[in-house]
């Protein structure tokens, strides 16, 4: 199957560091794949690359089959590719609502429209998205007063009002209350399995990941360590080593030479 996104190469540096190193990585249409890796091992700066936040120094991105190495974000956003970070970014004063009224603007609307209020398909789209993030009954409460792990569904909803093809979703569990963690895989697989949205996670919960994806690509100092299924990658000893260093590593040995499968530790 042709890749919806591929990026070649990708190479970028801030000054004498290189925190993304010659990175290949490929999402198919409708494919979930989650991309872990030790704190600092470049990330979130390879979201950045692939959706024009960051320039690269070298290799090449693609979308679709467009160029869009040296895309600005808004134009790549345009193409069908939607963001989320790490850090929630929301408009807090503004109700749930009209947070996603706002996030409606990559789809074929002109700079002037931005600023008008949202038309009656507009705002019926978000009531509708709002309700299948279970959000449905904060829509008139300011954007500020939701939880963390509502804020995430609110900022999953902003990245889906464009009708992406592919959402980059950065850390969707990060400061959520684990009884929400569930509620965001459901509309995470449902969003997925129903419209086809692709998703690239970069996610440090690796059961969420293991739970939606069936392909994983792990970095490691800007590097690609591995790509394979949660089963492989969790099994893989340069994975192992890479999240808990060479005592990590000798626990697998041991497991395996007990007569274990060798899952006995693991990122």
């Amino acid at each position: 199957m042709t890749a919806l996104l591929e990026a070649v190469g990708v190479v970028k540096r801030f000054g004498g560091l290189t925190a993304v190193d010659g990175v290949d990585i490929e999402v198919a249409p409708g494919e979930m794949v989650g991309l872990i890796g030790p704190n600092g091992s470049g990330k979130t700066t390879l979201f950045d690359c692939l959706s024009g936040i960051q320039s690269i120094d070298g290799g090449s991105v693609s979308f679709d089959g467009v160029d869009i190495t040296r895309r600005r974000p808004h134009q790549v956003a345009r193409l069908g590719m939607a963001r989320t970070f790490q850090l929630i970014r929301i408009y807090r004063d503004l109700t749930v609502l009209e947070n996603m009224e706002l996030s409606t603007q990559w789809a074929g609307v002109g700079l002037r429209d931005l600023f008008r209020r949202a038309d009656a398909a507009t705002r019926r789209k978000g009531e509708d998205l709002l309700e299948f993030l279970m959000l449905g009954p904060m829509r008139d409460e300011p954007a500020g007063t939701l939880s963390g792990g509502q804020r995430r569904l609110l900022e999953i909803g902003m990245a889906l009002m464009s009708d992406p093809r592919l959402v980059l979703l950065d850390e969707a569990t990060a400061g959520v209350n684990p009884s929400l963690v569930e509620d965001i895989k459901d509309r995470l697989r449902a969003v997925n399995s129903g419209k086809g949205v692709a998703f690239l996670l970069v996610e440090h919960n690796v059961q969420f990941v293991a739970d939606l994806c069936e392909r994983v690509v792990v970095l490691d100092a800007g590097s690609k360590l591995a790509d394979g299924t949660p089963g492989q990658i969790m099994d893989d000893p340069a994975v192992i080593e890479a999240y808990f260093g060479a005592a990590g590593r000798a626990r697998q040995t041991n497991a395996g030479d007990a007569g274990g499968n060798g899952t006995g530790a693991g990122p």
